[in-house]
């Protein structure tokens, strides 16, 4: 039997949270840190899920990204790279706990770049604005959503570096709409409304992202984290 309403969000509520925990470990662990390979960093992240939570899968590839890196999109795979001493460095982690997705990102700045914790600090602001907006227009779609979020990184004085800015959640694996790709995704050619129902009748979750980038200096930066809950 399916989780009712409000076992579901509590669930996604709960995954969050382990996952937000692990990523506190994480930066007390140091695990980010000069001289390692993203994937090493990768690897000693998943094992870290594995020891915390018995974690063993995740429902994305797992990315650590660094320097230039960082501006490519979740669907490149750029060539593993040593993190250097004054880097800008995000991880975007989907672990499963109890057959509920999480999807959490954070960015880690090593040195004293002001520009690279200027970003750092500027990706929750943008993304609690984009949540604000989703909040309060009712009747959003994931076209208008995307929109909004274009134009509160290029306030902030940054470019958004993907062609999306979240996607649908839910139980593993989370609901794809068949035949409709592009409305499990807050992207500029989704235009129904983001607060609907699924197939089943369950209402819809969503993850915003927000991956702020500078094209010039050559790094970015990412935050995700549950929008409806």
């Amino acid at each position: 039997m399916a989780d009712d309403e409000p076992t579901r969000a509590a669930r996604l509520l709960e995954a969050q949270a382990k996952a937000a925990l692990l990523f506190a470990e994480i930066e007390e662990r140091g695990l980010v840190a000069p001289g390692e390979g993203e994937r090493a960093v990768s690897d000693r992240i998943r094992d870290l899920a594995n020891e915390m939570f018995g974690t063993t899968r995740h429902w994305h590839k797992r990315i650590v990204r660094s320097g230039p890196n960082t501006l490519k999109p979740y669907k490149e795979n750029p060539p593993d790279r040593v993190i250097g001493a004054d880097d800008i460095v995000f991880a975007d982690f989907g672990p499963i706990f109890e057959e509920y997705e999480a999807d959490f990102g954070r960015t880690f700045v090593l040195g004293d770049d002001p520009v690279k914790h200027r970003l750092r600090d500027d990706l929750p602001k943008v993304f609690a604005a984009g949540r604000s907006f989703f909040e309060n227009t009712p009747d959003v779609t994931g076209e208008r959503l995307y929109a909004e979020v274009v134009r509160l990184a290029e306030k902030a004085g940054w470019e958004l570096g993907g062609w999306h800015a979240g996607h649908l959640v839910g139980e593993f694996p989370h609901e794809t709409i068949e035949g409709a790709h592009v409305e499990s995704y807050v992207t500029p050619e989704n235009v129904t409304p983001m607060r609907r129902t699924d197939k089943a009748g369950r209402a819809c979750h969503w993850i915003l992202e927000i991956h702020l980038i500078d094209r010039e200096r050559q790094f970015g930066g990412f935050y995700e984290e549950l929008l409806t809950l």
